[in-house]
């Protein structure tokens, strides 16, 4: 058994719309997390058309690709963590509204 032969033109396609929702993201949010989660979600689109056409091709290209887009975004979470950190330490309290409505205090 050759396992589950997908076309490529669908894994692209799925590729595109995955690339696409996350430039919207990039474009309309504003809060760095959400932007930096928008980043995620394009390199891991480009890293998914990256694996699809190495398989198709059959060439380890891809793969090697998919490994440097791995560090990038290793590296994005840890500055997002970076940058979550250092809020919490400049802020020594958080207010956090709930989506019930109900305010509850962090210190």
């Amino acid at each position: 058994m050759d396992g589950l032969n997908i076309p490529l033109n669908h894994i692209l396609l799925v590729s595109s719309l995955l690339f696409a929702i996350g430039m919207l993201g990039l474009m309309i949010r504003r809060n760095i997390i959400f932007i930096l989660m928008s980043l995620e979600v394009m390199l891991n689109a480009a890293a998914l058309a990256f694996v699809a056409a190495g398989a198709h091709w059959g060439q380890p290209d891809g793969q090697v690709v998919f490994m440097l887009i791995l560090t990038v975004a290793a590296a994005e979470v840890a500055v997002g963590l970076g940058l979550v950190l250092q809020v919490q330490k400049r802020l020594k309290h958080w207010i956090w509204i709930m989506p019930t409505g109900c305010r509850v205090k962090y210190e």
